[in-house]
């Protein structure tokens, strides 16, 4: 999808850019497929429940079929849709049977495709099959970690999976952060990688148009008093004062593993980064 640059008729304008939104076809969303957000940031009882979260656009939740449990009945794309909650496209099915659900929309995919899944379903994009029934180095994207659970890797836009290697009843594959991870070959997982691929070279170009996304400004550390952050105090600029710095409650702020799930560890062949196990 292409990006346009704005003129820069104002100071906000002159490093913004913004969507063409050539690829969608329908404007308005499914109504049987919306429901309404509550919001959890801000303060609740007095007290902020969410640090730098507020405000923002009114938004309506998309239903997305990440389980894709449709098993056997074909499918075709009607409409490509914006979803104001991520970062892909949807698009929009009916089924043979008269069911309508939303999937994240797959690079290249138009109106008028027939999708499928199924365990012997085509290796055509969109189509939803088993990772036992994929060929090895098969570009994947919304991929099961547990059978009938729903996908959950390779879900943001331009996000892609490859299928490496099958043996012993997991595969391994390789996710976007260089992770090697290995998952049951009964996961399932849509072939192609997901759309909207030039999401990441979007510029906002202004403060007010991450105000609408619900993000309210950060205060540095540094600028506070020590009651407040532990980088807080000094005259002037000083530095934090410890060897690395730290989040306001006193824990290590970069390079900080946050990640406690031994029953898990033993699925991860090779971690993200450089020379980590």
């Amino acid at each position: 999808m292409p990006i346009r640059k704005f003129k820069p008729t104002s100071d906000g304008r002159r490093n913004a850019s913004g969507f063409t939104f050539t690829e969608l076809t329908k404007k308005e969303p499914e109504k049987s497929l919306l429901v309404t957000k509550t919001r959890t940031s801000g303060r609740g009882w007095g007290k902020i429940s969410t640090r730098h979260r507020g405000g923002g656009a009114k938004r309506r939740i998309r239903i997305v079929d990440f389980k894709r449990d449709k098993l056997g009945v074909p499918g075709t794309v009607r409409a490509i849709e914006y979803d104001p909650g991520r970062s892909a496209r949807l698009a929009l099915v009916f089924y043979a049977d008269g069911d309508k659900r939303y999937i994240l929309a797959p690079d290249g995919i138009k109106v008028g495709d027939a999708i499928l899944s199924a365990n012997d379903a085509p290796v055509a994009r969109g189509n939803s099959l088993p990772l036992s029934a994929l060929p090895t180095g098969t570009s994947v994207h919304c991929v099961e970690m547990i059978p009938g659970r729903g996908g959950q890797l390779g879900r943001s836009a331009g996000n892609v999976i490859q299928l490496m290697a099958k043996d012993n009843g997991y595969a391994l594959l390789r996710l976007p952060s260089g992770e090697m991870r290995q998952v049951p070959e009964g996961c399932r997982a849509t072939v192609g990688s997901v759309g909207n691929s030039e999401h990441a070279q979007l510029s906002l170009g202004k403060a007010g148009r991450i105000r609408h996304r619900g993000r309210r400004p950060q205060v540095r550390g540094s600028v506070m008093n020590p009651v407040d952050h532990p980088h807080g105090g000094g005259e002037g600029k000083t530095s934090v004062g410890m060897p690395g710095p730290k989040t306001p409650w006193g824990k290590p702020a970069l390079g900080f593993r946050t990640r406690h799930n031994k029953s898990t560890d033993k699925f991860i062949v090779r971690r993200r980064g450089k020379g980590r196990r």
